[in-house]
């Protein structure tokens, strides 16, 4: 097995398309389709950058475990002496999620967020998706969970966190600041929402992460929003 099949083997297994990966790692559109060997250096550090989960020896030599065991992306962690000021909930304190045959909250993988319930035919369905119960989700009224993948939204969320999510009804109403899975046009994302002054045809959507800049997206690219209420955190 080579470093592109070990590549591929941990987009399929954590239900990453290749759009998904392309957007996430700032790839050209169609890169990894056409891709046929290795990736250069520079493109192997922007997929381990995004998906700091990912074992870099896995994938270089086949060593060790797909994942690893503590995955913090380097480039966006604090310095020392502020780690302890980040927000974290304890451990003993995270929601109990438990697998269920039937009832139980949907865990819905977020490239196919746009097809959930119904929003796209070609989506995935709810009784396709792995349930879980969490009781303190099932108060706040979750409609369905997704894991977050990359590090746009770090300190808040890392690669890897289950969100609980609550779909909006009427997305003429927005929370100014609060954090969102968006699906639009250009994919499903996770992003906190602001108003632009003077412009009610675009919304700005902001990453917690520095490293990644605001952008612009036109309100008539948002097929759905869900509120994020809640998350079970990995250490």
């Amino acid at each position: 097995m080579q470093i592109i099949d070990r590549l591929f083997m941990f987009f399929r297994e954590n239900n990453l398309s290749n759009y998904k990966v392309e957007q996430t790692c700032g790839l050209s559109n169609g890169y990894l389709r056409n891709l046929r060997k290795a990736p250069s250096v520079e493109i192997l550090e922007k997929i381990f950058s995004a998906y700091p989960e990912l074992n870099r020896e896995w994938v270089m030599s086949g060593t060790g475990d797909m994942l690893r065991s503590s995955a913090v992306d380097p480039s966006s962690v604090p310095p020392s002496d502020d780690r302890e000021k980040t927000e974290r909930r304890p451990r003993e304190e995270a929601p109990i999620m438990k697998p269920v045959a039937s009832g139980g909250i949907p865990l819905v993988p977020i490239d196919a967020v746009a097809g959930f319930n119904g929003w796209d035919e070609s989506g995935i369905a709810e009784l396709d998706c792995a349930r879980y119960d969490v009781p303190d989700f099932a108060a706040v009224h979750a409609d369905f969970l997704i894991r977050v993948s990359g590090s746009s939204m770090y300190p808040k969320y890392s690669s890897g966190d289950i969100l609980a999510c609550r779909k909006i009804v009427e997305v003429t109403f927005i929370q100014w600041g609060k954090i969102y899975v968006i699906d639009s046009q250009q994919g499903a994302m996770v992003k906190r929402l602001f108003p632009i002054e003077g412009d009610d045809e675009h919304v700005l959507c902001k990453s917690d992460n520095p490293n990644y800049l605001p952008f612009e997206l036109p309100k008539d690219e948002i097929r759905s929003l869900s509120i994020v209420v809640g998350a079970i955190r990995l250490e």
